[in-house]
């Protein structure tokens, strides 16, 4: 009962040093609800669950030894007062508490007395049975959390067991000489099994990956960035939170900033992100090459009024058709820099510094160099939480075209740019369309985030949320 209960808090817990990109808050209004969903989960279970074994001999003084086994132990009731768990900052850890247990189980049982051997049924009740486990969560050398048992301690209060079939009415005045044995094996297998099961907790934990392949191109690291860090009132984990390209692996040229969650009563979980995750990730595709699109006539839509070929073009550069008469063009459009994020207090910004470059593409298909234009471009926006989505919103603050390069002489471009910040601005529009919709918060298999309420600092934001959890009894090990 108390390992199962141990596990789950352990992974319900699961939800620093180094300055961390994001971190996990698990508040103690969330402790309390994992042992409540635990102590349900326990008691629904109990009546599926066959103890072990019972084996022991029992010394009758002149009369000689009994040996007994008591087998297919199941328990039949159980009077399972609420359990008690808190964070142990002296372990760093939590400690979970069951005082009161009362248990009434059946089987069979099986004795050898001498030559006689014999077999029947039981009943046995165990009252006042109390368990306390302490563990400490850790970090291992590869940044998996880890937890081990610190203490065990378990006491039975008493013990009754009453015999049926067989030579049970020879045995039953034996009963007293039992009822010590049996109790003391009882309280001998208690903290062994909470002890293993935390040793399963822990292996599973070692078995977890701390990268994940986002996507072809992407992978991010979560190793926790130093020990957990426990008070009174909660249990703080710092991940690394860093996007690496698969294909060329590389530190950025900025490091994550440390940042604390502002306090938020009444929520279960608290959660940071910092502008460095995503701006690692703008890294990694920068740094890949993949910031790039290679744009043709065909891609323009059919109601554009300009087209890409020298002739339409010669409307904003009068030599150009005059140079390549009646071509093709296409454009190559990539990031000069890497695009950044900047989270502010209510906002989002973003500021892109690309480059256009315009080729003719002759009868031969060689493409021939025409131009290089700067294009600069800041955005800034809003992302909420709403009907269990994140949702958000963009605008542009500034859009500004100047020529780095030309083939073809110099030329102005302040038609070029009111043309490029029009389509800017229809493109903005429809991404606002598909952000206004949202994308539903992930959830996973067994528990999923409800009341989430989302707030934009200076270089993270905050997620404050309730969990529902959802066990069934083979939906959860």
């Amino acid at each position: 009962m108390l390992p199962s209960m141990t596990v789950l808090l352990t992974l319900v817990s699961l939800t620093c040093g180094e300055n961390p990109a994001i971190q996990v808050i698990l508040k103690n209004k969330g402790l309390q609800y994992g042992k409540e969903v635990g102590a349900g989960w326990i008691q629904e279970k109990l009546e599926l669950i066959t103890l072990p074994d019972i084996s022991g001999v029992i010394k009758l003084g002149f009369l000689g030894k009994v040996y007994y086994t008591l087998t297919g132990i199941t328990i039949t009731k159980c009077d399972f007062p609420e359990p008690t768990v808190e964070f142990y900052q002296d372990a760093t850890g939590f400690k979970t508490s069951s005082l009161g247990l009362s248990v009434a189980m059946t089987g069979g049982w099986r004795t050898r007395f001498g030559i006689i051997r014999d077999h029947g049924s039981f009943n046995m009740a165990i009252f006042s049975m109390d368990v306390t486990s302490i563990v400490n969560l850790g970090k291992d050398p590869d940044g998996r959390l880890s937890v081990t048992s610190i203490s065990c301690d378990a006491r039975v209060g008493e013990v009754d067991i009453r015999f049926h079939g067989g030579a049970s009415w020879i045995i039953q005045p034996f009963v007293d000489h039992f009822k010590g044995r049996i109790k003391s094996d009882i309280e001998g297998k208690i903290c062994p099994t909470v002890e293993e099961s935390i040793l399963n907790v822990e292996s599973h934990l070692q078995a977890m990956n701390v990268s994940f392949d986002v996507n072809q191109d992407l992978t991010i690291d979560l190793p926790l960035t130093g020990l957990p860090v426990i008070d009174a009132s909660s249990l703080n984990l710092g991940l690394k939170g860093e996007f690496y390209s698969i294909k060329s692996p590389a530190e950025p040229p900025f490091e994550a900033q440390a940042f604390t969650i502002p306090e938020q009563q009444g929520y279960m979980l608290s959660m940071g992100l910092s502008e460095f995750t995503l701006n690692s990730a703008s890294y990694g595709y920068f740094s890949a090459g993949l910031l790039k699109a290679l744009i043709n006539d065909s891609m323009i839509p059919p109601s554009s009024p300009v087209r890409l070929n020298t002739s339409s073009i010669g409307q904003f550069i009068p030599q150009l058709p005059k140079m390549f008469p009646d071509l093709l063009m296409s454009l190559q459009v990539y990031a000069r820099e890497i695009p950044l994020f900047s989270f502010l207090p209510g906002a989002v910004k973003l500021g892109f510094q690309g480059a256009v470059k315009a080729f003719a593409i002759q009868a031969n298909k060689t493409q021939t160099p025409l131009f290089k234009l700067n294009v600069d471009t800041q955005l800034s926006g809003k992302v909420w939480i709403a009907s269990g989505k994140l949702k958000g919103s963009l605008k542009m603050d500034n859009f500004t075209l100047t020529l780095a390069a030309s083939e073809v002489g110099p030329f102005k471009t302040d038609a070029l740019e009111k043309y490029g910040r029009i389509g800017s601005m229809l493109a903005l529009a429809k991404l606002n369309e598909i952000l206004g919709k949202g994308v539903e918060i992930p959830r996973m298999r067994q528990a999923q985030l409800v009341n989430t309420v989302l707030q934009m600092e200076e270089g993270f934001i905050a997620i404050f949320s309730d969990a529902q959890v959802l066990l069934t009894l083979g939906g959860f090990n």
